[in-house]
């Protein structure tokens, strides 16, 4: 899953960055599920979709690397940083711009230039975005422009990767919030599950205290996915991410706001 850098020094901010995030590339290191590979040979539309995993991933690292260098020369300006799954990879759209992140990028372009480093990675869970995607996040260097957005929408993996991950994810949103900057954004889970709702609690509670925003998708997110589901029923397609890009782009422009 990691790849060498050669640049920075050890013990600098750039070798800290060599070591951390040029060396993340958008994957989790896992291979997908039984289920997803069994399914995948007899259902053609998991394979397809499935398929777009790779060069999604490949899209993203490649404009992280490129971000990754305006941050390290002082050009970044503003900065976006996502974490999240495969939905925030896009995958299930037509194209990885066609998901929600790309999405949400057209409707705030009126806002002026931002940097967008995405972390996502396809079959992410919670502990996957606190053991592989914070540390990129807290290893960039101050910046000097307005701060940083960070915006996470991840936990609907951790509900059917069976009973140790469900039952793990209250403890593993707890510690997401609790290491997310001030100003963050998230997003509720919208399902029914005790261990969903056991999760959203700290993250309403945050929101109480005032230090994230909530994308509450338990009241925001589409009412109906009849349309909106790619080919493997499970993904959204354009029009899927672009009812989410509804709940998600106007909590993004008021934590850039700062409203």
């Amino acid at each position: 899953m990691r790849r060498a850098c050669p640049l920075g020094r050890p013990g600098t901010i750039e070798g800290v960055l060599a070591e951390t995030a040029y060396a993340y590339d958008n994957r989790t290191g896992r291979p997908p599920g039984r289920l997803v590979r069994t399914l995948g040979h007899v259902v053609p539309g998991i394979a397809r979709v499935r398929a777009q995993a790779e060069p999604y991933a490949d899209v993203w690292v490649a404009r992280n690397r490129a971000a990754l260098a305006a941050i390290e020369r002082g050009e970044a300006g503003r900065r976006w940083i996502v974490l999240g799954d495969s939905m925030a990879q896009g995958v299930g759209a037509s194209s990885p711009d066609a998901g929600w992140v790309g999405q949400v990028a057209d409707r705030l372009a009126d806002l002026g230039p931002m940097t967008l480093l995405n972390l996502s990675a396809t079959g992410a869970r919670v502990p996957d975005v606190l053991a592989q995607q914070l540390p990129v996040l807290e290893a960039l260097p101050p910046t000097t422009a307005a701060p940083d957005v960070v915006v996470a929408v991840i936990g609907s993996n951790d509900l059917f990767a069976g009973r140790r991950f469900r039952e793990g994810l209250p403890d593993a949103m707890r510690e997401l919030v609790e290491r997310l900057p001030d100003g963050s954004v998230i997003a509720s889970l919208p399902q029914p599950q005790g261990a969903a709702q056991e999760a959203n609690r700290w993250i309403d509670a945050a929101v109480a205290a005032g230090r994230l925003h909530c994308v509450d998708l338990r009241v925001s997110g589409p009412s109906s996915w009849r349309g909106l589901v790619a080919e493997d029923r499970f993904h959204p397609n354009d029009a899927g991410y672009a009812a989410l890009t509804d709940a998600i782009a106007p909590v993004v422009r008021r934590a850039l706001l700062g409203a």
